[in-house]
């Protein structure tokens, strides 16, 4: 008796042990690179300040891991470190939690995949949101009490994103849901990506955003968000177009950026490129702000050297030379 009770806890602590194995891996990126940046007020503006400069170095890593299951699965974790992110209640300077954005994704070829964030959410259609020529107002986004130049669709913490599996060659189909805050209703988005002809790359989205902040007096109003992008690489050339609308019960917090980018591609080391923003306001009298960028980088054994000269104009949506502002950047990456 004493003999078949041996066996038996040897036959269960050894399918214990082979059940609760499984392969996956836990690995940590980040990058190392030097950044130089100089803002320069328009002259004629006769302000006493002529600008910002200021030297600076990336603080993020990115833990991610991912393992596939018995039943096919396969489920990946992703969590963002980044010094000061998320600013605490603290009269501290550089105060605040270090922990940024992170997400648990489930996936598989008949399933598709499914992101929930924990923190850091986009919905489907603000994750094609970006311009043409990659967000050039972002460069000055909050000096001088400059508002926002972009309005989305709403995500938030502790929200999902589903991509569909493929059904079409070249097609991507994508939704998501951000659940209610307060009393206002929950938000949905959805987004399309065709990349099957060669070269070209077209996307469309729209989403809603149910609690989209107007003004600085905390009133808020409901908004849908429409984002349409194409571009057309042929050769060394590359030709990219987007519009982005926001459409509000409230016509004030309406927005249109509308945006285009020439890229040249002149060997497998040097590119250059030239794009232009242009943003209008839900405001009758205001003046479209406008923005433009040209930049160049030079990639040679890992390392990356990449520099850009770009201006805002009319940046609150006034014609104040104060608010007109230049910018040059420079930037040195290393890849090991």
């Amino acid at each position: 008796m004493n003999n078949f009770k041996k066996i038996g806890l040897t036959a269960l602590a050894a399918s214990l042990v082979s059940t609760s194995v499984f392969a996956g891996e836990l690995t940590v990126s980040g990058s190392a690179g030097i950044n130089y940046e100089n803002y320069k007020v328009d002259k004629s503006a006769g302000t006493a300040s002529s600008g910002t400069k200021a030297f600076s170095m990336g603080n993020q890593i990115t833990f991610s891991g991912s393992g596939e299951l018995d039943n096919g699965l396969t489920v990946s974790l992703s969590f963002v470190i980044d010094e000061f992110d998320n600013a605490n209640v603290s009269s501290v300077a550089n105060s605040g939690s270090i922990f940024d954005a992170h997400s648990v994704t489930v996936s598989s070829d008949a399933m598709g995949t499914l992101k929930f964030s924990g923190e850091g959410g986009s919905s489907a259609q603000a994750a094609i949101n970006t311009t043409a020529a990659g967000d050039i107002w972002d460069l000055f986004d909050g000096r001088g009490g400059k508002p926002s130049k972009m309005k989305e669709s709403r995500g938030a913490n502790n929200m999902f994103h589903y991509t569909l599996p493929t059904m079409v060659d070249g097609l991507k189909v994508a939704t998501s849901y951000t659940p209610a805050a307060g009393n206002d209703e929950s938000d949905t988005a959805y987004a399309l990506t065709y990349t099957g002809f060669e070269g070209l790359s077209a996307k469309y989205g729209v989403g809603s955003n149910d609690a989209q902040a107007v003004g600085s007096g905390g009133s808020t109003a409901n908004a849908d968000a429409t984002t349409l992008s194409l571009s057309y690489a042929y050769g060394p050339v590359t030709v990219a177009y987007s519009d982005h609308e926001s459409d509000s019960n409230t016509s004030t917090a309406d927005l249109d950026v509308t945006s285009y980018k020439l890229s040249y591609t002149v060997s497998d080391a040097i590119s250059i490129s030239y794009g232009e923003e242009e943003v209008g306001s839900g405001t009758a009298d205001d003046q479209d702000a406008k923005y433009s960028k040209i930049s160049a980088s030079y990639t040679a054994g890992g390392m990356t050297v990449s520099g850009n000269m770009s201006e805002m104009e009319n940046g609150d949506f006034s014609t104040t030379a104060s608010k007109d502002e230049e910018y040059v950047g420079l930037s040195v990456s290393f890849a090991f």
